[in-house]
């Protein structure tokens, strides 16, 4: 909770910076196009007296008693058209130069954040390895009679290993996605079969699921490849499972389909909780966009919610939109929530 009231100070904050920032590039543009104004009115003048007759002329005029001053048509609507164009490219450059000083922070801004990612998924993969090649030796030991184990410490500590390597896939699709290790596109070599990596997360997440008392259920129509690394994919689909059971009351039941359509794969999650509340459906996919969170219950199977920072199912629709396929919600009531993330197929796969 109080992580929760942390974040909400720090969006406040950001807030009221980019209203702050806001006014100040308004107030500059305006200043500008009253500068462009007011030059092109005084230009216009100085074009005008430039361009009226000679002196002998005015003399005559002056003469004859006439307080009129004859100027060219063609002269003045030349003139307005070299004033026109000068303002306009003078508005354009200084309008460049505020908006290069608007768009600075932002782009700094970026750049820290890639080199968070960058960072801290490098420094995630010594120990992760170092994990790893730890379970990697206990299995052998097992294997070889050195240690003891029963038939379900064995396939946990298989389960680990998996888990294990999943991590580290993962933290190298994010070096990808920040732009920090090339290598990691070679997780792209070939198309990857939906079915074994929605299956992969599924098991991954019974454990959360059994704390929890939500049963998970698996309804497939077809089989599937999709040109997605299997990182970005298993991410994915591990990020809609999980806001799933988040949001599913005690006794209740996840379902997660996938079907085929012409050229798309489409993975469907649906929970049985309250809905979508507090937020508009279409931007639960922004980026630390959160809805109202479920009540707490109370009784032999009841369970504190997790705390959500809206952010999984941010990084669903950054996977979906960087491998050309879409998320969103399909539908939502207060009998559950069914979210859709559609992918295209993969022509080598068979």
């Amino acid at each position: 909770m109080r992580r929760q009231r942390g974040t909400e100070v720090d969006r406040v904050a950001d807030d009221a910076a980019l209203r702050t920032a806001a006014r100040s590039i308004g107030l500059q543009i305006m200043l500008v196009s009253a500068l462009v104004v007011v030059g092109a009115l005084a230009l216009t003048i100085a074009w005008v007296l430039h361009q009226t007759v000679p002196k002998e002329r005015l003399e005559q005029v002056a003469a004859a008693g006439q307080g009129e001053v004859f100027v060219s048509a063609i002269d003045v609507v030349a003139g307005l058209i070299v004033l026109g164009i000068g303002g306009v490219v003078f508005a354009g450059l200084v309008t460049l130069v505020i908006a290069r000083r608007a768009v600075r922070p932002l782009g700094d801004a970026l750049r820290v954040q890639r080199q968070f990612v960058a960072d801290a998924s490098h420094e995630l993969r010594t120990p992760l390895a170092v994990l790893d090649a730890r379970l990697q030796a206990l299995q052998r030991k097992i294997a070889g009679g050195a240690a003891t184990a029963d038939d379900k410490v064995t396939a946990d500590l298989a389960r680990l290993r998996d888990d294990s390597r999943a991590l580290i896939d993962i933290v190298g699709d994010l070096l990808e996605a920040a732009g920090g290790d090339s290598s990691a596109a070679s997780t792209m070599s070939h198309p990857v079969h939906l079915n074994d990596v929605v299956e992969d997360v599924l098991r991954s997440m019974s454990v959360l699921a059994d704390k929890r008392d939500v049963a998970l259920r698996y309804d497939t129509v077809g089989s599937a490849h999709v040109d997605a690394p299997t990182a970005s994919l298993r991410r994915a689909v591990l990020a809609l499972v999980d806001n799933a059971i988040g949001h599913a009351p005690s006794g209740s039941t996840v379902t997660v389909s996938t079907r085929l359509e012409r050229d798309s794969a489409i993975i469907t999650v649906t929970d049985e909780g309250r809905g979508i509340t507090g937020i508009k459906p279409t931007r639960v996919f922004d980026r630390f966009a959160r809805s109202d969170p479920a009540p707490e219950t109370t009784g032999t199977n009841a369970h504190a919610s997790r705390p959500s920072f809206g952010i999984g199912l941010a990084l669903v629709r950054e996977v979906a939109l960087r491998h050309g396929g879409s998320v969103r919600v399909a539908a939502t009531s207060p009998t559950g929530t069914t979210l859709e993330l559609v992918l295209p197929t993969s022509n080598q796969g068979t």
